[in-house]
């Protein structure tokens, strides 16, 4: 031990022998750093190797590792540690101390003056910097933060750097070196790592060679309580009970706690205290002798000691920054591995833990640190993947949980840690996040090992997890602060507001967080933004089920929900264009709103109230309606106007909708408003009648009685017969006044001034569409605009019905007394065609006046062609009292003439070739009048035969009435021979059908 021991001198004795001002000075700077970092310390994370004894503080590990580190660093040759004070003349009067009064070694002698960069912080990716450390030699200036003790004195040693860094007074270590000299010369040629160190030291001190008594007891408690901890508390190998030295030892310790025993060379106390410690310290786990002492060598004190030594790493005077002298620092530090029991290994996963534990203590600051943390914990993955040693592995994982819960507690809330001031130092917490969580999940857990490799990827998934739960914990303080705002006056609905806030809440990830966390998950953003689809969905959801109705509010909700889906949708396909799968994983997360169609549903049933309320006004109103000529000057019905009132004001209430959808659902609206008018239409025409309505029934055929001048008198039985078929039609039709000819004529104005509306609503729903913010110029190419499609054609269906009905109750209704009973009843010529063409005049006149100009042509053409069916009707259906001559034919052409002269008007009627379309089947009937009956017969047999083939020819059958008026038609040739006034005529029918004369 004395060879290893011979020259570790450090010329202590002169530094001792220093006084004034220059030794305090140092000691002062010891003392104002450790001030500095025990602020520090009280900032650091509980340790992760595991709890000592309460009773060991801080300082008596620090002073404990110092102690093994100085021991530790010997060699066998070397020479003096040299102490070099810029104050010459007063180092100069100090007595020199005898070299081999202290030891050292070479390396710890070795001066500060290297300005080449560090190894290890090339390796940590650390910056260099000659003004970092304490101890930079002749380098550094004057002025540097590594001035320690005072100007002009400063570490020019690594030795002395150490002692400075682990804030260990000269004094102290002067008493570490001369027990170690003393160690050396008593126990010559053993090794450091054979002995139990505290029992070396208490065994070489007394309380003399103590400043006081308070000092001593003090050290001597320390080493006392390490002997506690390293052998009996936290042993490398655990005690058997039964164990009487481990008994013996705890009795003496406790003892010496209360009372401080004797420690000396050769006194009694400490031979049996040596006895019982190194029976406890030599042992092995198989029984045999062993040459290392296990003292401090078990978990945790080995690694709680070893942190202590790592920490001095770090500059004094700048607590976020390793010293420039890393690189022999950590040789010598390393030289403490076969004391403590550290090997590669737990170095790795130790120094990776101060690094971080430094970043969080000094108010993580410095990234640097972080950067180095994560690539000490690269080597650490390394070593997982290569041992099973368990006490190793339970160490890795607590190290390991500490960071990583660390980690993510600032992760699973990332939106609270970080803004755009630490931004930076979110990647670095990240990676180092995740480099534990892949170490902890591949290398150690069991349910990992018996996956198959790829089917778990680690980042991504704690990633995911990351992104997930700080999402929801921002949409939380975005939901609370949304609720807060119902207090403000006028206060939007409140998940408006939260649109608006995870609109924001998006954008910011996408453009602050997702760049970062890419790294890691290539879907960082689409995962951001479908747990916020999902969040607010679920807020929406609730929220459309409690709507009833339409509200500004609801559709502020739903629009800015429709508006806020589009945007994260759109984030996450952009987030998606390079995945596998196009982001389709992505997206079916992100069950859609439907809020476009909450919306559209709501409209919907906003569009069946009004509609339902229009058709009630329909009914109510035209129950009242009294389709009076005078009720309005252009003669059409208030309540048309009501009614296309109604529409308007649906119509812009429509436009007037706060969505974003009018083009879409205006189908919807058009179709309830064309059916509403399509009823009122419906509604309007009802019960007026039309053409067959007012013709009147055909009598039975009968044959003329030839010779017989009826002259006007009818025979009582077939005037009975007339007058009751008459008055019933008339009683059908004169029910209600309200479908007098006037009514009716109302009627046929109002449905035409809606027809003509509806193209002025439809031009004014294009000029709404126009101004919608969803309509587009396909919108009006498609013919948007024009959604009336049943009214108008109801409307004109309308009118023509109207407009017969006029007609052919003004002819068989109104005039039948002159037409049906009085023109050509009895003798032609003293019953002509003028007192119906009187009568006639004057209803043409009051239909000129009633009438719209645009429809007047129209009904003037319907009474008209009704007049023309009327002529023909009493030509070819007039009954028994009447019979017609070939001669009388003129008389009948005449009247004809008159009848469309009428029309014609001078050239003020209707058009010629409107009068001349219309009168064409009486042009062509009117010749068979004065054909000769055999050649009317000739026509009908052959036309009969023509009609009803070889079965006509033994007996002509009776053919059946059209009502088609045609020359070449067999019923209407019978039906002028049923008229005709000749022998001839009435002998064939007798013969061939037996028609009777009469009724």
């Amino acid at each position: 031990m004395a060879s290893l021991f011979r020259d570790l001198s450090l010329g202590q004795s002169r530094r001792e022998t220093m006084t004034g001002t220059t030794s305090s000075r140092f000691t002062a700077g010891a003392t104002s750093a450790a001030t500095t970092t025990t602020t520090t310390v009280n900032a650091f994370l509980p340790s992760p190797f595991g709890d000592l004894t309460p009773t060991l503080s801080a300082a008596d590990l620090r002073d404990t590792a110092y102690e093994i580190f100085v021991a530790a660093s010997r060699t066998t040759s070397g020479k003096p540690l040299t102490y070099i004070s810029t104050n010459s003349a007063a180092a100069d009067r100090s007595p020199s101390p005898s070299p081999s009064s202290l030891a050292s070694s070479p390396s710890m002698q070795r001066s500060i003056t290297s300005t080449a960069a560090s190894k290890v912080k090339k390796a940590l990716g650390l910056r260099s910097s000659l003004n970092s450390g304490l101890g930079s030699g002749s380098k550094r200036s004057e002025g540097s933060p590594s001035s320690s003790g005072g100007k002009g004195k400063r570490p020019v040693t690594v030795g002395e750097l150490m002692r400075v860094q682990m804030r260990v007074s000269e004094t102290v270590e002067s008493r570490i070196r001369r027990a170690l000299l003393r160690i050396a010369a008593g126990q010559v040629g053993r090794k450091i790592e054979s002995m139990v160190l505290p029992l070396e030291l208490l065994q070489q001190f007394k309380s003399s060679d103590f400043t006081d008594q308070e000092e001593y007891e003090a050290w001597q408690k320390r080493n006392l309580k390490i002997l506690e901890a390293g052998l009996l508390l936290h042993p490398k190998i655990q005690l058997d009970k039964s164990n009487t030295n481990s008994q013996r030892l705890q009795k003496i310790i406790h003892g010496a706690l209360g009372r401080p025993i004797e420690t000396g060379r050769n006194n009694e106390s400490m031979q049996i205290l040596r006895s019982a410690v190194t029976s406890l310290a030599s042992r092995s786990s198989d029984g045999s002798l062993v040459e290392s002492c296990h003292w401090a060598d078990g978990f945790p004190l080995n690694l709680r000691l070893y942190e202590m030594l790592l920490e001095a790493l770090f500059d004094a005077s700048d607590e976020t920054s390793i010293l420039e002298e890393v690189d022999e620092l950590m040789e010598l530090i390393k030289k403490t591995w076969v004391i403590l029991g550290i090997n590669q290994m737990l170095h790795n996963i130790c120094f990776s833990w101060v690094l971080f534990n430094r970043f969080v203590a000094t108010g993580q600051v410095e990234n640097d640190l972080l950067y180095a943390a994560d690539s000490q914990l690269a080597e650490v993955a390394k070593d997982a993947k290569t041992t099973k040693d368990p006490a190793y592995s339970k160490i890795l994982s607590s190290t390991l949980s500490s960071i990583l819960g660390w980690a993510e507690k600032r992760l699973l809330a990332y939106h609270d840690t970080f803004d755009s001031v630490n931004i930076d130092s979110m990647q670095s917490i990240i990676s180092l996040g995740v480099s534990a969580a892949k170490i902890l999940v591949e290398d150690i857990s069991n349910e990992y090992r018996r996956k198959r490799k790829g089917e778990v990827d680690v980042a991504r998934n704690r990633i995911d997890t990351y992104i997930r739960s700080s999402i929801r914990t921002a949409m939380e303080k975005a939901d609370s602060s949304r609720r807060a705002s119902r207090n403000q006056p006028n206060p939007l609905p409140v998940l408006a507001i939260l649109a608006k806030d995870v609109g924001e809440l998006a954008a910011n990830e996408k453009d602050v967080f997702s760049p970062i966390l890419k790294k890691w998950h290539p879907l960082a953003a689409g995962v951001a933004v479908a747990t916020l689809h999902v969040c607010y969905g679920n807020e929406l959801k609730q929220f459309i089920s409690g709507i009833m109705e339409l509200t500004p509010d609801a559709i502020q909700v739903l629009r800015a929900a429709d508006k806020l889906e589009k945007d994260l949708v759109q984030i996450a396909v952009e987030d998606s264009v390079d995945s596998d799968d196009g982001g389709k994983a992505i997206i079916r997360e992100m069950p859609p709103f439907e809020a476009e169609a909450a919306i559209a549903n709501l409209v919907k049933v906003w569009i069946k109230t009004r509609v339902d309320r229009l058709k009630e006004w329909v009914d109510r109103n035209l129950q009242q309606e009294a389709w009076n000529p005078q009720a309005s000057q252009e003669g059409y019905a208030p309540s048309a106007v009501e009614v296309l009132r109604i529409i308007d004001e649906t119509l812009d209430a429509y436009f007037k909708l706060p969505i974003p959808m009018h083009p879409a659902l205006l189908p919807d609206l058009m179709i309830g408003l064309d059916r509403c008018l399509q009823y009122y239409i419906t509604k309007a025409k009802s019960g007026c009648g039309s053409r067959n309505t007012f013709i009147p029934t055909m009598p039975a055929l009968t044959r003329c009685t030839v010779g017989t001048k009826f002259q006007g008198v009818w025979k009582k039985k077939e005037k009975a017969l007339i007058s009751q078929r008459r008055n019933g039609q008339v009683a059908t039709m004169n029910g209600d006044n309200s479908f007098g000819i006037a009514q009716l004529c109302v009627r046929i104005n109002t449905l035409h001034r809606l027809r003509t509306e509806l193209d002025v609503v439809e031009k004014r729903i294009i000029t709404h569409l126009r101004n919608s913010e969803s309509a587009h110029t396909e919108d009006f190419s498609n013919g948007l605009g024009k959604k009336f499609e049943l009214a108008p054609a109801a409307c004109l269906e309308g009118v023509q019905q109207l407009s017969e009905a006029v007609g052919y109750k003004i002819i068989f209704h109104n005039l039948s007394h002159v037409l049906w009973d009085g023109l050509y009843v009895g003798e032609p010529s003293s019953s002509r065609i003028e007192p119906f063409l009187q009568e006639l005049e004057q209803n043409l006149t009051f239909i000129s006046d009633t009438v719209h100009e645009r429809v007047h042509t129209r009904v003037i053409a319907d009474i008209m062609k009704a007049s023309y069916d009327g002529f023909l009707l009493v030509l070819l259906a007039g009954g028994p009292s009447r019979a017609f001559t070939r001669q009388d034919s003129r008389i009948i052409e005449d009247d004809f003439k008159s009848l469309k002269d009428l029309f014609w008007a001078n050239g003020d009627g209707l058009p010629t070739d409107l009068i001349n379309k219309f009168s064409t089947t009486v042009r062509d009937v009117l010749p068979l009048f004065q054909t000769d009956t055999e050649n009317l017969i000739e026509r009908f047999r052959r036309l009969t035969l023509e009609t009803y083939g070889s079965s006509a020819k033994s007996r002509l059958p009776l053919p059946p009435t059209s009502g088609q008026w045609n020359p070449a038609e067999p019923n209407t040739l019978m039906r002028v021979l049923c008229y005709r006034n000749d022998e001839a005529a009435s002998k064939f029918l007798k013969k061939t059908y037996n028609l009777p004369k009469k009724l």
